[in-house]
């Protein structure tokens, strides 16, 4: 007879449904600090790249605030009303091309491109309230939910090799193996040895464990893992805060909130950034929490998601909010995959990562010990774990197996979720078709097909 866990928790049990996710009040708090360690790094990197772009008085500490309350609403916005462990804040990739391709490279001021961040929310969010979106999803077969949700694994584990420096650019071969005895390796392999022992001994708590096992071992031996102020690797230099060292307080990011043009952005014109915007996000959204979705097990047999609208309709609103505040899109994160492999299952791992954003406004100096290279560990083995789903594929159906393929391998090529999941619409809409099998595919995939192949055409103009 299957027993489920005791909870204590009341309100908080019968409103986020602890029990009946099969899990608890515990498992719940824990997971939701995992996720919050694996993306705190977001608080250090969206400034250091938005800054290059946004010029305001006290640029970084401006954005790290604005940063810390965009994650914290659409963490919470997530949690408490589409009742998800997925947490959400600015999307890395999305504000590199904020910052380099439409304000370095098209010169569009910066508060004309936070215009075009809240137009497509705007856009994200009347899709949700329509359905689109969630037709879209439904429309997908569940050969590429199960690539999409591996393709991500893939993508999560190249960024944290890459973020330990064992995967390094090389200009003859685009990748290489990094110094496998520099500082950020060796705590990298140090907590992936650590982590992968404990999971295998199934420790509660196992990926945390290791995070701050990698971190006390990088400060202890003062190892250059930290990123210092002239960009160089340094040791660890103590608490800069002004109250015991680890606290500070927040300044209100007052050069940022509200400076969104939107009249600007709709003088762009719908096709240009407004629609880029809006592209970009939607297929890396949608893709993103629809692999969380199956990594968490929430999708039923016909690969429908509950509560989809609310869902989709949350990471419009994030975005949305985000441009109120001063940066660039705020979407759902990969990283909650590691939450999720921690046990958490419902709205609460999400409200938890919230409610530490919230206090990384005033504790940002203690957030700022936990290196990269100590989270590492938990994206690859995270990545790794969320490649079971392959055994789902049916890889002597070359219809279903290529595209599946490409799905995978063109998100961590190419860095970027939308990337692969429109590869794997196209293809498989294009195999099958061509095999004389097109009625096995759904009418609105061969429209999304088609809008893809649009968007790629139009691209290389």
């Amino acid at each position: 007879m299957t027993t489920t866990p005791a909870s204590t928790g009341g309100f908080l049990d019968r409103y986020f449904g602890i029990r009946a996710a099969g899990s608890t009040v515990g498992t719940e708090v824990r997971a939701g600090l995992t996720t919050f360690l694996t993306m705190s790094y977001v608080l250090f990197v969206n400034p250091q790249i938005l800054s290059t772009a946004i010029q305001v008085p006290n640029a970084f500490v401006q954005l790290l605030m604005t940063t810390a309350i965009a994650a914290a609403f659409g963490s919470l916005a997530m949690g408490l009303v589409a009742k998800y462990p997925f947490a959400q804040a600015p999307g890395m990739g999305l504000n590199a091309f904020f910052a380099f391709t439409v304000v370095g490279g098209l010169g569009v001021p910066w508060q004309t491109a936070l215009g075009a961040v809240f137009i497509s929310g705007v856009l994200f969010v009347l899709l949700s309230v329509l359905g689109a979106r969630q037709a879209i999803v439904r429309a997908i077969p569940n050969v590429l939910k199960f690539s999409i949700t591996a393709g991500i694994g893939a993508f999560l584990a190249f960024i944290g090799l890459r973020n330990a420096g064992i995967v390094v650019a090389n200009e003859a071969t685009l990748v290489g193996l990094g110094r496998l005895t520099a500082a950020p390796s060796v705590v990298a392999l140090t907590g992936l040895v650590i982590t992968a022992a404990l999971l295998a001994r199934r420790v509660k708590g196992a990926i945390l464990w290791g995070i701050l096992a990698a971190t006390v071992l990088a400060i202890a031996l003062q190892l250059p893992v930290y990123v210092g102020a002239n960009g160089q690797s340094v040791p660890f230099s103590g608490f800069t805060g002004r109250f015991l060292g680890i606290f500070d307080t927040p300044v209100w990011p007052a050069s940022l909130v509200g400076q969104l043009d939107i009249t600007g952005a709709l003088g762009l014109g719908l096709l240009s950034v407004v629609f880029t915007f809006f592209f970009v996000d939607f297929f890396d959204a949608t893709g993103t929490l629809t692999g969380l979705a199956q990594k968490a097990g929430y999708l039923n047999e016909q690969g429908d998601m509950p509560r989809a609208r609310r869902v989709f309709a949350m990471d419009g609103l994030a975005a949305m909010f985000g441009a109120l505040m001063g940066t660039s899109t705020t979407t759902a994160y990969v990283e909650s995959a590691s939450g999720i492999e921690d046990g958490g299952r419902t709205g609460l791992t999400a409200v938890v990562v919230g409610v530490l954003f919230l206090l990384a406004m005033f504790l940002w100096p203690l957030a700022s010990a936990i290196p990269a290279a100590a989270t590492a560990p938990a994206l690859i083995l995270v990545g790794a774990l969320m490649l079971e789903g392959l055994r789902h594929v049916n890889w002597d159906d070359v219809t279903e197996s290529i595209p599946a393929f490409l799905t995978i391998i063109a998100m961590p090529l190419t860095f970027s979720i939308a990337n692969g999941v429109s590869w794997g619409v196209i293809s498989l809409c294009g195999i099958k078709l061509l095999s004389g099998r097109g009625r096995e595919v759904h009418p609105i995939l061969y429209g999304v097909a088609a809008l893809l192949l649009a968007r790629y055409i139009w691209l290389a103009e």
